[in-house]
């Protein structure tokens, strides 16, 4: 309740929302112990009064009743209302959605015909006919604005529950011997409660407007009962002459709604899992950069030169260091394989070089990324959007997160085409099918009007390769794009990218924790470990011999088929967390060969023959911490 309170409050639109709908609700339940005059006594002789009158703070109606009296007793019977009718059609919506989800089939089929042929009429069609057949009253008003959202209400907790009810969890608690009826209320309802808030907390404004506006019809509470709709009803004849007497609850109505709105608002981002990393903001177009000390000069003529970049996610109060300071060199026509052990700064390393980190919470806080001589960090968006996908393009890990489900693969990569250049939809046609068929995607012709869906792994990955070759870029960055691809596969995909880059003359700058992968497609590798380039050198040389103990061991980690026998090695231990870095060797926890000097204070990294390395002891074997 803390965290959410504390994300809720960071949103300052809906912090003051509910600052004032809490003043409204606490002058509600105080209206019975105020001295107030009675809201229903008249006096014609001192009919509209003004505002500020003497007796009468806000005036007088048309039959001289206290205005600021029947405003306090109107806002609370419309809050009462409003509240109550959200809360009977959440659990009557919540309940039919949770049924018809569950059990499906006919039993969902029936439900939900009913309920779309009430969503069938005009909500306020169907309330208008609601309340005519029961008759006017303030109670039958509160049934029509229920059964009017209850439709609303079912088809998002159906939505909600149709995914749940296949989930692992529930198929074990049948397995466990629990009924339905343990099932609805142990695991599913726990699930969709946050949605059944989150969808009061966005619809009770309406349900009070909707009250009120059956009220302004005479259909809701009866005279001389007062709530903000019949005032404003009654007020209606007098608007030109005395136009307080409906500006009043007017205003009232406005400031409920808007507050409860924004309020809502707040609820729905605070409760959003997605977004308790605390940015209940959009992310900017280009990640944040506050370099704290001079812009490094690139110390080589390559087509990429990374130098000391650094780049940190703060959250609240903490400060994650993901990248520490990475320097990395690229010539053009090169592959340099990034490797290391998930979280070790590879991902954010590879986003931070096109300012595609997220801000918030993410912020660029040092360095230089400097490409074909010009420093990409902290450039114009306009610049970076330019570039992004022409001169540096990206591909994803997972393209079927990344490739847009509801269009064709073909108008995708027209689509990243336009993005740079315009190009005619035939032209278009002929590109892509080009694309389709450099990335050897058999029958392109007849592939390119496909659905992502509609392909396997290895062709959506081959379509992600393709839309990253649209504009022939200079770099292509690939983020672990072998991963959830099985071996025959991975080859293809690796043996496409490397034929690329050779006919092309692409720069490959290649993240994997899999040195099966940088032994086939890469020229040089660099380790990261904790945010931090840990050794770098040719991928031979590496791979025959190395110098950093991390290395050393993530290499032992690797079996070898047709090797004889050899223990399978593991890493003691777990990766340090980048909020609290210790001081020298980062690695000096895990590492076999760590004494005292390793923890005093920074270590370089400094060339050891023919590559670089960031230790005091660097091994002096050929893997020998495989042996």
């Amino acid at each position: 309740m803390r965290a959410f309170l504390i994300l809720l409050a960071r949103n300052r639109l809906a912090l003051a929302g509910g600052i004032v709908m809490a003043v409204v609700v606490l002058l509600a339940l105080l209206t019975p112990v105020l001295s107030l005059a009675d809201p229903d006594v008249t006096d014609t002789s001192n009919r509209f009064q003004p505002i500020f009158s003497e007796g009468a703070l806000l005036g007088t109606d048309h039959l001289g009743r206290d205005l600021l009296s029947r405003l306090m007793w109107g806002t609370r019977l419309s809050l009462a209302v409003g509240f109550a009718a959200a809360i009977v059609a959440a659990t009557l919506g919540a309940a039919i959605g949770i049924i018809a989800g569950f059990y499906g089939g006919r039993t969902d089929n029936i439900i939900m015909r009913g309920v779309d042929m009430l969503m069938a009429f005009p909500y306020i069609l169907l309330a208008l006919a609601i309340v005519a057949a029961l008759g006017p009253g303030l109670f039958n008003a509160l049934i029509a604005v229920a059964a009017v959202n209850v439709p609303f209400f079912a088809r998002n907790i159906r939505g909600i529950t149709v995914g749940i009810a296949h989930k692992e969890f529930v198929d074990a608690a049948r397995l466990a011997g629990l009924s339905n009826t343990r099932i609805i209320l142990s695991e599913i309802l726990p699930n969709v409660v946050p949605v059944i808030v989150i969808a009061m907390s966005t619809t009770i404004g309406w349900m009070i407007l909707e009250t009120a506006g059956l009220s302004f019809l005479g259909l809701g509470s009866q005279p001389p009962q007062a709530d903000l709709g019949s005032m404003l009803g009654e007020a209606r004849s007098a608007l030109i002459t005395n136009p307080h007497t409906s500006i009043v609850p007017g205003v009232m109505i406005l400031i409920i709604v808007m507050s409860i709105n924004l309020l809502g608002d707040g609820v729905r981002d605070a409760l959003d899992p997605r977004l308790k990393s605390g940015a209940l903001s959009r992310p900017m177009a280009a990640t944040r950069v506050d370099r704290r000390w001079p812009v490094p000069e690139p110390v080589g003529k390559g087509l990429l030169e990374v130098q000391g970049l650094e780049t940190q996610f703060h959250v609240k109060d903490r400060v994650y260091r993901a990248v520490g300071g990475v320097d990395l060199h690229v010539e053009t026509g090169e592959c340099l394989g990034i490797i290391g052990e998930s979280g070790s700064g590879k991902s954010v390393t590879a986003l931070s070089l096109m300012g595609l980190v997220a801000s918030p919470p993410g912020v660029i806080t040092g360095g230089a990324v400097h490409y074909d001589g010009e420093d990409l960090i902290g450039a114009p968006y306009g610049r970076l959007r330019d570039m992004r996908g022409r001169n540096v393009a990206y591909i994803f890990q997972d393209p079927l997160s990344t490739l847009h489900p509801l269009y064709r693969v073909g108008d995708q990569l027209i689509e990243a085409i336009r993005a740079h250049r315009s190009i005619g939809k035939a032209e278009g046609q002929a590109k892509a099918v080009e694309l389709l068929k450099a990335v050897r995607i058999p029958n392109a012709e007849q592939r390119v009007t496909d659905y992502p869906h509609e392909m396997s792994g290895g062709m959506r990955q081959r379509v992600g390769i393709a839309m990253a070759l649209a504009n022939d870029p200079d770099i292509i960055i690939a983020d672990e794009p072998t991963t959830a691809l099985d071996v025959t596969v991975q080859a293809q995909i690796l043996t496409i990218l490397d034929d690329l880059r050779r006919s092309r003359g692409l720069a490959i700058v290649f993240i994997t924790h899999d040195f099966g992968v940088v032994a086939q497609l890469c020229d040089r590798v660099a380790v990261m470990y904790a945010g931090r380039i840990v050794e770098e050198g040719s991928t031979e040389d590496i791979l025959q011999a190395p110098r950093h103990p991390y290395t050393a061991r993530l290499m032992a980690c690797v079996p070898e088929l047709g090797g004889g026998k050899r223990r399978l090695e593991a890493i003691g231990g777990l990766p340090p967390v980048v909020d609290k870095l210790p001081e020298g060797c980062a690695f000096a926890d895990r590492c076999l060969k760590v004494r005292p000097e390793c923890r005093a204070g920074e270590i370089p990294l400094d060339r050891v023959g023919d590559r670089k390395v960031r230790c005091l002891y660097p091994e002096d074997g050929a893997r020998e911490a495989a042996e």
